[in-house]
């Protein structure tokens, strides 16, 4: 499947905040958004009308998530043929799937490091390895780490730097047995990013 393989600090600047692509990176003096935007004449003075203002909200909850078009589009068209408001839907949708999941629990440092880390088969679902970064998560659902996993210099270190990071409170973490419980959808007050979803579906609704 096609994916973006350029430099993800570019798409940070791009953006003017940070997205978080590159893990410890993104807490450092190194993080690339101080630089601003880039390109020859860095941010354009010129007024954003109404759609690139919708635009731009798409291309930022698209890049946090790591998805392409196509993918972000079939997100939408689930969300809006379920109850409740289409834009909470949305990002509950993409909160659930494994990657973001793998990300939130602290089992990698980064939404791209936790995509490759599912890939590479580093964890159970219910007792069974599940390696589809898309995989969406139900609430009673259990991830661990695979306890071939749990030996990995990797998987450690990956630990040891996500110790303190804060669990969201519709995921039931044991730190100890490397599991943890999906004990409830997220909901829009669980999801700490800076997205307006209302621009994403006025854009998707014309």
């Amino acid at each position: 499947m096609a994916r973006y393989t350029g430099a993800v600090c570019r798409l940070c600047r791009r953006e003017g905040q940070k997205l978080f692509l590159k893990g410890q990176r993104c807490y450092t003096d190194k993080c690339a958004v101080k630089r601003g935007t880039p390109g020859q004449h860095g941010q354009s003075r010129r007024k954003m009308s109404e759609y690139g203002l919708q635009l731009r909200e798409k291309q930022k909850a698209k890049r946090y998530y790591g998805l392409l078009e196509s993918q972000f589009r079939k997100y939408f068209e689930m969300a809006n043929k379920m109850k409740g408001v289409t834009g909470d839907n949305l990002l509950m949708l993409l909160e659930s799937r494994l990657d973001n999941v793998v990300y939130r629990l602290g089992f990698a440092t980064s939404r791209p490091e936790a995509r490759q880390l599912v890939l590479h088969g580093h964890f159970d679902v219910n007792g069974k390895r599940v390696d589809i970064p898309s995989y969406l998560m139900s609430v009673g659902d259990v991830i661990s780490i695979r306890d071939k996993s749990k030996a990995s210099a990797k998987i450690k270190d990956v630990l040891e730097i996500t110790d303190s990071k804060l669990i969201p409170k519709w995921l039931e973490l044991n730190r100890d047995a490397l599991e943890a419980k999906v004990v409830a959808l997220a909901g829009r007050d669980d999801i700490d990013l800076p997205l307006e979803e209302h621009l994403i579906v006025e854009l998707y609704s014309k």
